[in-house]
Formats: C-alpha cells, sequence, structure tokens
C-alpha cells in the first residue's frame, strides 16, 4: 500500500544542505544512496504527515551531533527519495512539522525537474517502510 502526499514548494532557510554535505557518509549508509547536499521544501497542501515509527533513523550518537532524524523512503516524480524530519524541527513558517516534508534525492530536484515555489508535487510513500 502507498499514500500519495500533494504540497507547494517553498524556500527553507537552507540548513539541510550544510548537514547533508557535512554527514554524507552516515546518509548514504542509512539510504544506499549518495544524497545532493539540499533538500526540497515541500508544505503539505491538504494532509499531514506524522513520522512512521518504523522509519530509518540517524542517531545523534552515530554522528556525535545534537540532533537524531528520522528517514522515510518516498518517491517524487517516479524518482527514489527519502522525507527527512529532525527530532527538534517544531515547524517552519507556522506550520506543524507534519505539514512539512524535507525531501532528499541524489539530484538538485529544483533544477532536474525545474520547479519554482508555489509549484504542488506529489510525493509517494508506502505504508511500511523497510527495516
Amino acid at each position: 500500500m502507498h499514500l500519495i502526499l500533494r504540497g507547494e514548494i517553498r524556500t527553507a532557510v537552507g540548513n539541510f544542505s550544510y548537514c547533508l554535505d557535512r554527514l554524507e557518509p552516515h546518509y548514504a549508509r542509512k539510504t544506499d544512496m549518495r544524497l545532493f547536499p539540499g533538500t526540497l521544501n515541500v508544505h503539505l497542501t491538504t494532509a499531514t504527515y506524522p513520522t512512521p515509527a518504523n522509519a530509518l533513523r540517524l542517531e545523534k550518537e552515530e554522528y556525535a551531533g545534537r540532533v537524531s532524524v528520522s528517514i522515510v523512503p518516498c518517491k517524487i516524480f517516479d524518482r527514489e527519495a527519502f522525507i527527512l524530519r529532525p527530532d527538534t524541527d517544531t515547524g517552519k513558517y507556522g506550520d506543524p512539522p507534519e505539514k512539512i516534508l524535507e525531501i532528499a534525492t541524489d539530484v538538485n530536484l529544483r533544477d532536474t525537474y525545474k520547479l519554482k515555489d508555489g509549484d504542488i508535487v506529489d510525493i509517494e510513500v508506502f505504508e511500511h517502510v523497510p527495516s
């Protein structure tokens, strides 16, 4: 089973680009993919998406960091990708964190698919996260 989430692209602060670049070997170990150092910030328009209890995890102790991150496999434009959600994310722009998706994959999604703020995209999430 899978779920289709629809959301609007918005510009974000850019913190994940630093984290993904610096922690690339750790994310690669968890995802089996070398992630582009940056995420696509998607704000859900009609739903929320709570982080599944069985999400992959990059624990702060694994990289001597301050924040653990949940990693949920997904697809965007039929491309394998991941929703990254830090434990300390308490919302951006006043939205609850369940309405915000940080999508990471092996390419710059904005450049590859000519995306801009305000564009609507669909994210395919699978009901059961592989263990």
